[in-house]
């Protein structure tokens, strides 16, 4: 070991005392959970990818556990991160589908839970449940710190003009050009002039939210945007929405730009949780914290992206905004170092509900009641773990309504006009090519009676079939 004076002298005075007070006790642990956006279940090396480098999230996988059949909450973005905050799936959550519902006071968030017990608690990037002064708000929803984008569309921008901090607007030195777009009048649209990168920002924020707070149990919720596409960026400056500031190692690629941007998105990201983990081992806190990576539904066909170029989805069907699972399963890396054993595969089926009842597990938390998730503390922990009965996912945008449920190797789809169900046998059949209800009458009328009892009503998000 150095002599301390050598020792300040090597890592700072300021990160010294960081180190001091974040081992002045022994703690509950720290959560870190990262989520992507529109990041697809083939877009990672550990899953399958052979173009896009993704080295610290390979060696996460390497490190902890993998999961093989772990599902968003939606194919969207808003329901998705809903079902992840609320532990409910999108047949019991408020928000459903896209849009301005925000939230309710009496909807109980992961941050809410953990602030109760202890906890600091930050959100640094994208929110989606709720604008300025309704009562999703991320500083009414537990969070004691936020800073990012309040809301979807305004995220689709990686150099907006501002970001929210907590309650107010941080101005951001970018010129922007608005186009109205879907929902969010006059806050879509491109810069025009670009200097600062939002995602850097994210990555600074994250890292400063980590060391000011490592002397308390702490947890981050680090909603990216990438590699989310600016729609609005062809519209605006005809340009492809898959910004980055340089496309490092793909430069030279004979790809088209939109794909030498998706694939440098990812690997910026990358790069940075390598930053984040840096960190926490500089700290000296990295085993006394469980870091989560997962993507909030499967990959875009937007901003010029294609899908399949790099084999985004893998070898399951469909895309965002999708049920097939192509739209829906999506990668979940878990690491904590002396806690859960390195090398391990899961294919539990599980879902983003399942998070808010496994952090609150492991802080010592009461799990609220009459939640749809269970915790997976036993599959990371290597003890006995309970299963789902089911998994139930529904999805409204427009006139269209979805419905999907997977039961044990069952998958059934209901789509919008007429609600007929398509079967799968997603074990044997994964990328759900052969619909087989014609020959499990049986099957399909079980699955049909959990996809019309399996619900609640919801005023913004009736099932629109027949």
């Amino acid at each position: 070991m150095l002599p301390r004076r050598n020792f300040l002298k090597t890592v700072g005075k300021a990160a010294f005392l960081s180190l001091l007070n974040c081992n002045l006790v022994q703690k509950k642990p720290n959560f870190i959970y990262i989520l992507a956006d529109d990041l697809g279940y083939g877009d990672l090396g550990c899953y399958g990818q052979k173009e896009i480098k993704t080295p610290v999230l390979d060696l996460m996988a390497e490190q902890g556990i993998k999961f093989t059949d772990h599902y968003a909450g939606s194919t969207v973005c808003a329901p998705s991160r809903c079902c992840l905050m609320t532990g409910m799936d999108s047949g019991h959550a408020q928000i459903r589908g896209n849009g301005t519902v925000p939230l309710r006071e009496s909807d109980r968030t992961i941050a809410e839970i953990l602030k109760s017990n202890g906890y600091k608690t930050g959100l640094v990037g994208k929110w989606g449940l709720g604008e300025k002064n309704s009562s999703g708000e991320p500083t009414k929803k537990g969070f004691d710190y936020f800073f990012g984008y309040l809301n979807q569309i305004h995220a689709h921008n990686y150099y907006p003009d501002f970001l929210w901090e907590n309650e107010d607007k941080i101005p951001l030195n970018n010129k922007v050009k608005i186009i109205d777009s879907g929902y969010a009048k006059g806050i879509g649209g491109a810069a025009e002039e670009k200097n600062v990168y939002a995602h850097d920002l994210l990555t600074y924020k994250a890292l400063e939210f980590i060391e000011n707070n490592c002397s308390a149990p702490f947890f981050l919720y680090l909603a990216y945007t990438i590699p989310h596409a600016n729609n609005e960026a062809q519209g605006v400056l005809g340009v492809h929405g898959m910004e980055v500031p340089e496309y490092g190692i793909y430069k030279n690629k004979n790809w088209p730009e939109a794909q030498k941007g998706h694939a440098a998105m990812i690997t910026r990201m990358d790069h940075d949780i390598g930053r984040l983990i840096k960190k926490l081992q500089e700290l000296q806190i990295d085993r006394n914290t469980l870091v989560i990576f997962s993507s909030d539904n499967g990959p875009h066909r937007e901003g010029g992206n294609d899908p399949d170029f790099n084999d985004s989805n893998s070898i399951f069907r469909g895309i965002k905004r999708d049920l097939y699972d192509g739209g829906i399963r999506v990668p979940m890396i878990a690491r904590w170092p002396g806690k859960i054993k390195s090398g391990l595969t899961s294919d539990l089926p599980c879902a983003f509900w399942d998070i808010l009842p496994t952090l609150a597990e492991f802080a010592s938390a009461q799990i609220p009641p009459n939640i749809n998730g269970i915790s997976l503390v036993p599959t990371l922990t290597r003890g006995r773990q309970k299963k789902h009965d089911y998994l139930y996912w529904e999805f409204h945008e427009g006139k269209a309504s979805h419905q999907a449920i997977r039961l044990y190797e069952w998958k059934g789809i209901r789509k919008s006009p007429d609600g007929k169900l398509e079967l799968y046998n997603i074990e044997s059949d994964p990328g759900e090519t052969n619909n087989i209800a014609k020959q499990h009458p049986d099957i399909v009328k079980k699955l049909e009676l959990i996809l019309n009892q399996g619900r609640t009503e919801s005023e913004h998000w009736p099932l629109k079939f027949g």
